[in-house]
């Protein structure tokens, strides 16, 4: 991947954790993007009160990844460092 499809990727990475983090950081937490590999998975790393929260895995996968597919159709997976 070339720098500048990477550039692109995070841009719109960053547009989109952009539009759902008012709804994190209602409920105290925040989300960072930290990667995206050669292999299009993205990698976020989850902050505050979304941090170790019992329901952080259903907030990934089905407001984060649904989110991130809508301007990231590309990517493979999402995953959330620990």
């Amino acid at each position: 991947m070339t720098e500048e499809v990477k550039n692109d990727l995070k841009r719109r990475i960053n547009a989109a954790l952009d539009k759902i983090r008012p709804y994190l950081e209602a409920d105290g937490g925040d989300i960072t993007l930290e990667e995206v590999t050669e292999d299009f998975t993205i990698k976020v790393k989850l902050h505050g009160a979304c941090e170790g929260c019992p329901f952080s895995y259903q907030t990934l996968k089905a407001g984060v990844e649904q989110a991130l597919l809508k301007e990231v159709p590309e990517m493979k997976e999402l995953v959330a460092l620990d």
